[in-house]
């Protein structure tokens, strides 16, 4: 018969939001497998927990080497705990290629629900979370990082993201570029530890407090586009904006972009309408 492979969520910060479970399947498992070794041993200190069974790691460089030998300790009837640094394993953390081993293997798949800091940063946002979608950690590359803010430019549902203390910054300027500096979003520092922190308001001015400097972990929630007036811009008026944002400074396709953000349409519509004027000729608009 095959074993069992269990999903554990582990506390983002303050150890007293273990899930009860926790517990009993860290004494009870075949097999741990940890993201991080060490605060593993430190997480069943303060559970006051002995793990009988084997430990080994399991993180993002060694996951794919790894994960063939754990499927087949699944396939042969062991009991299989994952568990990363804090959060729910797969989100943003390893688990997805041991998760798609069991499943093809037939193997059950099961959890421990716990901690994760997506829901958590987005009922402190302050922002709608009917729906929403997450993006994990932006690329480190600016131009990459652009990239993938711009293929959400137009995303009604609110946004959330991971980024690094150092990289902060960086990333709510992107976004203020991308969405737009009047965007709502909200920083969300330290969750459930001491020094926990929710700072709230526009992406513009979020970028402006983070280039003080920022510490600890990081989640980012960021408010949806809006939706689009009924009966909205015409294209004269489209064609102006995009003029007015050139004159400015601003390139082309950036203008073009952010016009399109604003009256809630798609950049193709901007953008046909602009080159529809520069063919009409002077006087167009």
């Amino acid at each position: 018969m095959s074993g069992t492979l269990v999903l554990a969520g582990t506390p983002i910060g303050d150890i007293g939001d273990a899930p009860p479970r926790l517990a009993a399947e860290l004494a009870g498992a075949d097999i741990v497998a940890a993201e991080d070794t060490r605060r593993l041993r430190r997480l069943t200190r303060a559970l006051e927990v002995e793990v009988t069974g084997r430990v080994v790691s399991y993180f993002e460089g060694n996951e794919a080497a790894r994960t063939p030998e754990l499927a087949e300790a699944l396939a042969g009837g062991a009991r299989v705990l994952l568990v990363t640094d804090a959060g729910m394993p797969s989100v943003s953390d390893p688990g997805y290629r041991l998760v798609a081993a069991a499943v093809e293997r037939g193997v059950r798949v099961t959890a421990v629900p716990g901690p994760s800091a997506v829901p958590t940063a987005l009922a402190l946002s302050g922002l709608p979370v009917d729906r929403f979608c997450f993006e994990g950690f932006l690329p480190r590359k600016a131009g990459e990082r652009q990239a993938r803010l711009r293929e959400t430019a137009g995303e009604r549902r609110t946004l959330v993201y991971f980024e690094a203390p150092h990289r902060l910054a960086a990333a709510l300027e992107a976004m203020a570029e991308a969405y737009g500096a009047e965007r709502r979003a909200a920083v969300c520092r330290e969750l459930t530890k001491t020094y926990e922190e929710v700072r709230r308001g526009p992406l513009g001015e979020l970028a402006e407090w983070a280039g003080q400097g920022v510490r600890g972990e990081i989640t980012v929630v960021v408010e949806g586009a809006p939706a689009a007036v009924p009966g909205g811009l015409d294209a004269t008026e489209l064609v102006r904006r995009v003029a007015v944002r050139e004159s400015a400074g601003e390139r082309r396709k950036e203008a073009i972009a952010a016009v399109a953000r604003e009256a809630g349409v798609p950049k193709r519509e901007v953008f046909d309408a602009v080159v529809a004027a520069k063919s009409a000729g002077p006087g167009t608009g």
